[in-house]
């Protein structure tokens, strides 16, 4: 069994199934562990210093307690802790962002997806550079500045030349005095260098979720295709921070 590493760069490190267990039941046995979830609270408030607005972060233990607790008037507490938090650092703003889609063409084997390479039933579409710029035209009359690009994994029909291009394609359309001003990223994991022409190409956010970090459980769900490989996928976003994207969103799907 591989040793916990929270700084290792292996997924079997600082993703550990054993501290996973561990910390769910350190959870249930502390759910209702009032000191203890109000020294976890105190920590979590922002505090304002000289150079601004801090925050001390959670430790994924402390934060499995919170998730854990149920009791109402210490729920209400970390409702309106998250709230002040946001607010320390966001504003009284939410900021949105509409998925575009460019194309199903798959190659994975996912059992929970419609777009899985075995699927004969659905038709397959990849948009053109005219077509995205109609969509994109549709959702800026719609208010949108942000957008999220999505597409299935297929080397050949989706390879990262296309989604540079249409990167470029997005950012250059000028509609209304207005455009589109920040374009992020949901594709399948890839390589130091193909992140390194995404940051080039200036996009916002690299998103890339999981299904689940059992590892037994992932394997099952992604039988075939290169997203079976459990490791390069988990440790996709050092790689994506190696290539100089400094904004990535993770988390599970």
């Amino acid at each position: 069994m591989e040793q916990y590493n929270p700084k290792s760069l292996c997924a079997d490190e600082f993703i550990s199934d054993a501290e996973i267990r561990e910390t769910l039941k350190y959870a249930d046995e502390n759910k209702n562990n009032i000191p203890l979830i109000d020294r976890i609270l105190k920590k979590a408030r922002p505090r304002v210093t000289e150079k601004g607005t801090f925050c001390a972060g959670l430790t994924h233990r402390e934060a499995s307690v919170l998730l854990a607790c149920e009791i109402p008037e210490k729920v209400q507490e970390m409702y309106a802790l998250a709230e002040e938090i946001k607010k320390a650092f966001y504003g009284n703003r939410i900021v949105i962002f509409a998925p575009l889609y460019l194309s199903n063409y798959c190659v994975n084997g996912c059992v929970y997806c419609p777009y899985h390479m075995k699927n004969k039933h659905i038709p397959r579409k990849k948009l053109t550079q005219d077509e995205i710029r109609q969509e994109v035209i549709a959702l800026q009359d719609m208010g949108h500045k942000r957008l999220a690009i999505e597409s299935g994994e297929d080397p050949v029909m989706n390879p990262i030349e296309y989604i540079l291009e249409c990167i470029d394609t997005i950012y250059s359309i000028k509609h209304k005095n207005g455009a589109i001003r920040r374009v992020n990223v949901n594709i399948a994991a890839t390589t130091v260098e193909n992140y390194r022409k995404l940051k080039d190409a200036g996009i916002g956010t690299y998103i890339l979720f999981q299904e689940t970090y059992h590892k037994e459980s992932y394997l099952k769900l992604h039988p075939t295709g290169p997203k079976h490989d459990y490791n390069y996928h988990t440790e996709a976003m050092d790689r994506a921070m190696e290539g100089g994207i400094d904004d990535v969103g993770l988390g599970v799907a």
